[in-house]
């Protein structure tokens, strides 16, 4: 099933750049262009959108406030000539932030990204697995998206759930944890790792890089990462 996605720039040749970029990709198709935000919030409410290509600065409705104004937004890409929005992304749980001028080999990997969350997103669904999970913390419990989980650090009867801004402790083992959790989505890269593969930056020898921690991979399981996860959203060989 191709993602439907929806093109939000105000500049009419990076809005067709995209198109194009999209035409080369078979997962994705392009159903919809808009020049504005403005435009695009009544385009939204008609049509299923799995995918925004959005640009932040534009007049009268900025991306960012385009995007803060949805209730239920679909997944999105950050498609700007400014650095300084990245923050504004990670608060936002958008999928990624390409940086104009946009190459192809970029946008293709914020393209499989997307693909990634996209299919998480309906094996949840399908599996019955709410995106949100509940923690103990003390005298109470905590409410927690897999989603955002970079990686978990196994401690024997205790893990260590690893998110961009924070670090929680729960009393659980990685045995559980890996029976819980999407298989599709969590990859045992050693006995002490698990990895949410969406996040994972680059795989280098026997290490593995998330949001610039570096982590092992065992003998045992790189050939496995690979095969599983590398090769199969491979672009050039």
């Amino acid at each position: 099933m191709k993602m439907k996605c929806l093109v939000i720039d105000d500049e009419p040749i990076a809005r067709n750049g995209i198109v194009d970029f999209v035409s080369k990709i078979d997962f994705l198709e392009v159903i919809g262009t808009c020049a504005s935000a403005l435009e695009a919030t009544s385009y939204i409410q008609e049509k299923d959108v799995d995918l925004l290509f959005l640009d932040i600065n534009m007049p009268y409705l900025s991306g960012l406030e385009f995007l803060e104004s949805l209730d239920n937004p679909p997944l999105v890409v950050f498609t700007t000539a400014y650095s300084e929005h990245a923050l504004d992304g990670y608060r936002l749980q958008v999928v990624d932030y390409l940086l104009k001028p946009i190459t192809f080999q970029r946008f293709y990997q914020a393209s499989l990204k997307a693909k990634q969350w996209y299919e998480m997103l309906h094996s949840s669904k399908k599996n019955q697995l709410d995106p949100f999970l509940y923690v103990r913390q003390e005298e109470g419990f905590q409410k927690i998206s897999w989603i955002d989980i970079l990686y978990i650090e196994g401690m024997q009867n205790y893990a260590k759930l690893h998110f961009k801004d924070k670090v929680i402790v729960i009393h659980q083992t990685m045995i559980s944890l890996e029976e819980t959790l999407p298989k599709d989505i969590f990859f045992r890269i050693h006995k002490s790792f698990l990895v949410n593969i969406t996040h994972i930056d680059s795989v280098s020898g026997g290490r593995l890089f998330i949001k610039g921690q570096e982590l092992p991979i065992s003998r045992t399981r790189r050939e496995e990462l690979l095969k599983e996860v590398v090769y199969k959203n491979l672009l050039s060989r």
